[in-house]
């Protein structure tokens, strides 16, 4: 069989796990806090029919070598925890990180997920707690029954004034945590993620100190994927697609031809 067709299978193959991340991409454009990922291609071994460096004669190395490639494949998926946008909000429960860091919230298992989606809302008992999932954020912050209005500093502060007081009242600290290699942490939906052994341990710190990013009450952070780019990447990742077909096209032209001269 000709080699061209297995190496233009691995070319479509990369395309199509390509095209798939662009369109995870796309779908989450809305979504806050969300981190776009891109593909990492790398090419497959090579068979080295002359080696470079090769003696060509007794005094003479050859310059290049003949070496045919096997195609191409994708070996990563990165995400890409650049800055998003700021969307201002008039919910006194939405909240962002401008900078480093991920808000920690506890995960039904008992583990602790870390998120960038400051949407928070209060459950019946008081906790500040995720929207989607009602996770508690880490560590707990609890508002009194009687607070009229909850006010977050840039320093993560959590404070609240009561029907009976004009004074606000210190509730507890957000502690935010960060990660030497964010792309190392595993996505596991909900605009969560785990720490592994590529994203070290997570590293607790103060919000606004010590490199961590500062918290911006009602506010949040939008979605990172650039739809424009993302279209780009699309049509580039069809155009590299049509071309691996079309070489398997064409080696089908040149094997029929061979068939039917032979």
């Amino acid at each position: 069989m000709h080699p061209a067709l297995w190496v233009s299978k691995t070319g479509l193959d990369a395309q199509q796990t390509n095209i798939s991340t662009i369109s995870n991409n796309l779908a989450n454009a809305s979504t806050i806090g969300f981190k776009k990922s891109r593909a990492v291609f790398e090419d497959l071994f090579y068979q080295n029919i002359n080696q470079p460096g090769g003696k060509s004669t007794q005094d003479t190395t050859s310059p290049s070598g003949l070496m045919l490639g096997a195609g191409s494949k994708v070996v990563a998926t990165q995400k890409v925890f650049t800055q998003g946008n700021t969307q201002t909000t008039n919910n006194a429960m939405d909240m962002m990180i401008e900078g480093d860091g991920f808000f920690q919230v506890l995960l039904p298992d008992g583990n602790i997920g870390y998120t960038r989606n400051g949407q928070f809302t209060i459950n019946d008992d008081g906790v500040l707690v995720t929207s989607g999932s009602g996770y508690p954020v880490q560590p707990d912050i609890n508002v009194p029954r009687n607070a009229i209005s909850i006010t977050v500093g840039t320093d993560g502060e959590v404070s609240y004034r009561s029907r009976e007081g004009k004074d606000n009242q210190r509730i507890d600290n957000l502690i935010i945590a960060d990660f030497i290699n964010p792309g190392g942490l595993e996505p596991i939906g909900q605009n969560l993620f785990l720490p592994t052994g590529a994203s070290g341990d997570p590293q607790e710190g103060t919000p606004g100190l010590e490199g961590f990013g500062s918290i911006r009450q009602s506010m949040l952070e939008t979605s990172n994927v650039n739809v424009t780019e993302e279209l780009v990447n699309m049509i580039e990742a069809q155009r590299v697609y049509e071309m691996n077909s079309k070489v398997i096209s064409t080696v089908d032209q040149m094997l029929s031809y061979v068939n039917q001269q032979l």
